[in-house]
């Protein structure tokens, strides 16, 4: 699958990602940048964002930017500062493509702009 077939059946889907209001913003060079729309629903009992959407924003952006299909082997997050704000959104980029593996990292923005985490994962291609 090509990077525009897996954002569309990604966008087309009634599942997870649209409930979480998703939306993919750009796709180039490798790079792709996604937002989550934030509603009561995407919230902990603290009021700000739930750690795992912010996890699950990062990694479907990183997923995707691997440009072919692939499945998380492992991944890592650092929460920097609470998610609070409209939206959040997630900057993937390629770091390493091998035969079989590929490394990634993202970077998750709140709606000011503010850094509030960073992201590594390793993706395994589906031949």
């Amino acid at each position: 699958m090509k990077s525009k077939e897996i954002i569309a059946s990604l966008e087309n889907s009634p599942g997870y990602f649209r409930h979480n209001n998703c939306h993919t913003i750009k796709v180039a060079n490798e790079c792709v940048e996604m937002r989550a729309d934030l509603t009561e629903t995407s919230l902990n009992p603290y009021g700000i964002v739930h750690g795992g959407l912010i996890f699950s924003l990062g990694d479907t952006a990183m997923g995707m930017a691997v440009g072919k299909k692939a499945l998380t082997l492992s991944a890592n997050i650092s929460y920097l500062k609470p998610g609070t704000g409209k939206y959040i959104i997630a900057k993937a980029e390629k770091i390493k493509m091998g035969k079989n593996i590929c490394f990634m990292k993202a970077m998750i923005y709140n709606d000011k702009e503010e850094l509030i985490a960073i992201m590594d994962s390793s993706y395994y291609i589906v031949r």
